[in-house]
């Protein structure tokens, strides 16, 4: 599966000097698999790995100095191996099981900018210190919607999705894959899993993509208990389930703010969950959007509040399966929950294309789902709609209050062309940052 990050790998690989690249991203989101599998193999003569997780010797190799020069001499005698610093690659891989090893790259960015060293980890938000100003950070998610497409082999078909066709065929061509991906999602393993099963009957093909995110989050709640510190661990796991049970209670195509009453007995409070709510998001399992609930000025932050926000969980394919959503319900497009499900797809579209946090609007029974701001400094309302009607009640109430120059609704169909009043298939969200 190739990756759209790896542009950035290349980018960051052809500068003059560079600080180490550290990539950030949950579990099991693909952070080894880009530099060992694609990028390392693509670009260098050799790729020197570190893993953290599974190799507690390399732990050692940091004791005794932090000094670049005898750190690549240990990993040459841990390795067995000769590293060339002008063709060879360094990847310390889950580098947050190592403080030692994170304070490291301070020495790298500071004394051998010229050296190849990336790092990864799922636990870099949850670290007690951290080299800031000394990483070049590059945020991971699970595969998006296009790279979904990318996977699938079918290249005439990417080359329209990426040109924004409007054609019948294609959106009904991409209108499938769509409800696809709502049920697989962007994890690596689900995906792999998905499209080497496709000369299997649906169920099959479906059931043993559900395996994975079983596995997946099976995993994801051992992290809990491990990573937790003096955070609850059952606190964090009732805050992780209880996302998509929200979520689901919102049948009016649009999502409601998180609330904290009977998500943990007795805690009825943001500060009283905020521990477990900072962790999740933390470790890039959830993410935040704040509404806002009166004229959206620049800059946006200044008008939210902290303790009021929605929270949707990093992948849609995960989302459905907690909720016990089968494949034949996502391909027939008729349960109740659908709005919240197209919801969350684009938050996740946003969050990968690099609007972090993102946010909303409400006011009274009106409610635009996201507010981006343009490079011109403009606020761009987007309206998502999970089926094929084009009315928007609220964006019409948010077009006659402030007067925005442009608007924009995401729905289930092929959409429009007027360019201050755009409407476009759900599945282009990716493209928003074309307009900002």
């Amino acid at each position: 599966m190739e990756r759209l990050a790896e542009h950035k790998l290349v980018s960051w690989m052809q500068q003059e000097t560079r600080k180490p690249l550290l990539i950030d991203g949950a579990r099991q989101a693909g952070k080894s698999y880009l530099i060992e599998r694609l990028f390392g193999p693509k670009h260098f003569k050799c790729t020197h790995v570190l893993d953290f997780r599974l190799n507690k010797a390399a732990h050692a190799l940091f004791e005794t100095s932090l000094e670049p020069e005898d750190i690549i001499t240990n990993i040459e005698l841990l390795l067995g191996t000769d590293i060339d610093l002008s063709t060879d690659l360094i990847f310390f891989d889950e580098i947050g099981e190592c403080q030692s090893a994170v304070d490291s790259l301070k020495y790298f960015a500071e004394k051998r900018p010229d050296i190849f060293i990336c790092a990864s980890g799922s636990n870099i938000g949850l670290l007690g210190s951290f080299p800031v100003g000394k990483v070049q950070l590059l945020p991971l998610h699970p595969l998006c919607f296009e790279e979904f497409l990318m996977a699938s082999g079918e290249n005439k078909l990417l080359q329209h999705y990426r040109a924004m066709s409007r054609l019948k065929i294609v959106h009904e061509k991409l209108w499938q894959y769509l409800v696809d991906y709502y049920f697989v999602g962007g994890m690596p393993e689900a995906v792999k899993t998905w499209y080497s099963s496709k000369n299997s009957g649906p169920n099959e093909r479906a059931e043993k993509t559900s395996q994975v995110h079983q596995t997946l989050i099976s995993g994801y709640e051992k992290d809990f208990g491990k990573y937790s510190g003096a955070i609850n661990a059952l606190e964090i796991e009732s805050v992780f389930k209880n996302i998509p049970s929200q979520l689901s209670k919102d049948t009016d195509d649009s999502v409601k703010r998180y609330l904290f009453k009977d998500v943990i007995k007795n805690k009825n409070r943001y500060q009283q969950l905020r521990g477990a709510i900072d962790w999740l998001e933390k470790a890039k399992l959830v993410s935040k959007c704040y509404p806002i609930d009166s004229k959206p000025v620049t800059p946006l932050k200044s008008l939210i509040k902290e303790n009021i926000f929605k929270l949707f969980l990093f992948d849609v394919g995960l989302l459905g399966h907690i909720l016990e959503i089968s494949y034949k319900e996502q391909k027939q497009q008729a349960m109740i929950v659908k709005g919240f499900i197209a919801e969350n797809y684009v938050q996740n579209e946003l969050n990968a294309a690099g609007f972090s946090p993102t946010y909303s609007w409400n006011e009274g029974n009106s409610q635009i789902e996201f507010i981006l701001k343009t490079n011109d400094g403009d606020l761009l309302p987007v309206e998502v709609k999970s089926g094929k009607r084009t009315r928007a009640k609220s964006l019409q109430v948010y077009k006659n209050k402030y007067h925005p120059k442009q608007t924009i609704k995401l729905i289930g169909s092929v959409g429009g062309t007027d360019a201050d009043n755009l409407v476009w298939p759900i599945y282009y969200a990716n493209f928003l940052n074309r307009l900002s």
